[in-house]
């Protein structure tokens, strides 16, 4: 979209204010109003993510098994309520990541603030959720004197299965039979459930073990620069959580000439989702990319359309596309089967050719015929996301329909003196199904980690007591440069098709990888555990270099 101006989240509800703002003046003065903010007033204006405060208390048993959990969400959402009842859902459906947890209580408050509207962003609360649940396991295995890998294994949930194959230690003692291993705390069943061994396989190509052995041995004789690693799975369901949006359309028109025009409810803002939804129509009829093209979307052509959110773009346009091709596709077989004298299943489209019977023609040429046969080349497709349901009162239902997977595994180093840290490496094991265009989706993955891994180390946002923001400028904000990427960056894609039916089973890749970033932040706890020996550090995000100091010094003088 040319004029969006980017993606993650502003664009859905952040120009309602201009839009009222010129509307006012439109009305007032009869003429056409245009306004756009400069970027100083832009940062100060447009909203930002949530932030939060989690509170938690956590009871588990001396092998590092959960038994009960109780988390607080306090959450920030400004001046009004914009988006702020969804994404703080969401991050209390986010709040067990890939863990069982046999008894939780999630509670959420939402706050009214004197600062800007807090708004949809990269993961839309999922990942805030998720950091809080992580800081768990680290938590207790650092109480438990255990490895936070293990930890974490042993809380895995065991989907499809009746025990979790990868939780070798004693069994607790039961009062009483225990729920299923396989179903989150608002009772949807985790199904295809890979995480377990994708973290097995990532811990064992990343040398997990060995590399935490060697840093350990660093930590002991190094007395100012210390290093941490940390091993972090995500379970990011996908889907709106307002079920009313998980549907799309889409206009597919063929041309005589073999071109096929198209237009579906999705926008591009440099994801790829124009290139994935060209590649669904293109093998529809195993024709050359080339022949596609797809125009801006426009909803004269494509009406009610739901945002490009949720990272359901493909999932959704993509579906809708290919549901309109595989009508045009059948009007053709069954028109050229009757002109060539065989059955419909003698009809096949081959790398750009067509044959029906014993004759074969180019696609432009089977197009031409079809259409010479006054049958039509413009179809519709409509797609809605089947088997979801969510009560939101109940808080009971099946919100997602599948769950995106990863993990990563992040090696840091830190200063002692300045608190300045970097991030030395990064293995990234990511599930996207049969994924429709591998360099697209490891372009997502390598920038969602990024990304994640600078809101948890360097961008802070700072409010003075009048709710304005203090940080507003490339001199006061930092996000991360292309220096601040790891110096090693391995990204692996998990090949497994999704269990579900998604176009070409394929799965969704926007947003689950900016949670693989609170691998570095967990490292940096990692590296400051080294430091100073004690309680568990609490380190709070951003770990910016004053705040990674100020938790060093405290560490240290802790009785």
């Amino acid at each position: 979209c040319r004029r969006m101006g980017g993606g993650f989240g502003g664009k859905e509800s952040q120009g309602n204010a201009l839009a009222i703002a010129c509307a006012v003046v439109a009305s007032r003065t009869g003429r056409p109003a245009k306004m756009r903010y400069d970027r100083d007033d832009d940062m100060q204006i447009t909203g930002k993510r949530h932030d939060f405060r989690i509170e938690y208390h956590v009871g588990f048993d001396a092998e590092g098994r959960l038994l009960a959990v109780d988390f607080t969400h306090f959450t920030r959402c400004g001046w009004s309520m914009d988006l702020s009842l969804p994404v703080a859902d969401r991050a209390m459906l986010h709040a067990d990541n890939a863990y069982f947890l046999p008894a939780v209580r999630i509670e959420s408050h939402r706050l009214r603030t004197n600062m800007a509207s807090a708004t949809a962003y990269r993961g839309f609360g999922g990942p805030q959720g998720i950091l809080g649940i992580e800081r768990v396991m680290d938590h207790i295995a650092h109480d438990l004197h255990l490895d936070p890998l293990t930890v974490r294994q042993r809380n895995f949930y065991a989907a499809d299965q009746a025990t979790n194959p990868y939780d070798t230690a004693p069994p607790a003692p039961q009062a009483s039979s225990p729920p299923e291993r396989n179903t989150t705390p608002y009772g949807q069943q985790v199904r295809d459930f890979a995480v377990p061994a994708m973290v097995a396989s990532l811990a064992q190509s990343s040398d997990y073990l060995a590399r935490r052995d060697a840093i350990a041995r660093w930590n002991a004789t190094e007395p100012l620069l210390k290093r941490g690693i940390a091993l972090v799975p995500v379970k990011f369901g996908i889907s709106f959580t307002l079920t009313h949006l998980n549907q799309a359309g889409a206009l597919v028109h063929i041309y005589q000439d073999g071109s096929i025009h198209l237009n579906h409810g999705g926008t591009e803002m440099g994801q790829g989702l124009f290139q994935k939804v060209a590649q669904v129509a293109a093998g529809a009829f195993d024709v050359p990319l080339s022949f596609v093209k797809i125009t801006a979307t426009d909803t004269a052509k494509v009406p009610n359309t739901s945002a490009t959110a949720a990272s359901s773009g493909s999932d959704l346009n993509g579906m809708a596309v290919l549901a309109a091709c595989e009508t045009l596709r059948g009007r053709m077989i069954t028109c050229l089967a009757g002109l060539k004298d065989c059955a419909p299943d003698e009809v096949h489209f081959e790398a750009g050719r067509v044959r029906a019977g014993a004759s074969e023609m180019s696609f432009a040429e089977a197009a031409a015929l079809t259409y010479q046969a006054r049958v039509s080349l413009s179809a519709t497709g409509f797609y809605k996301t089947p088997d979801i349901s969510w009560d939101r009162l109940k808080g009971q239902g099946r919100p997602f329909y599948y769950f995106a997977q990863g993990a990563a595994v992040t090696e840091v180093v830190l200063d002692t003196l300045t608190g300045e840290s970097r991030i030395l490496r990064a293995d990234i094991l990511h599930d996207t199904g049969a994924s429709l265009n591998p360099a697209l989706d490891i372009g997502q993955i390598e920038g969602g980690y990024v990304q994640g891994a600078g809101w948890l180390t360097m961008e802070e946002l700072v409010w003075d007591d009048l709710g304005r923001l203090r940080t507003h400028a490339p001199s006061t904000y930092k996000i991360p440069a292309v220096a601040d990427t790891p110096e090693v960056f391995n990204v692996t894609l998990w090949n497994s098709p999704n269990r579900e039916a998604t176009v070409r089973r394929s799965k969704a890749v926007g947003e689950p990888p900016f949670v693989l970033g609170i691998s570095a932040f967990l490292a940096l706890s990692d590296a400051l555990a080294a430091a100073a020996p004690g309680p568990y550090p609490a380190l709070d995000a951003p770990a910016t270099p004053e705040r990674l100091l100020m938790t060093h010094h405290r560490q240290r003088s802790a009785p």
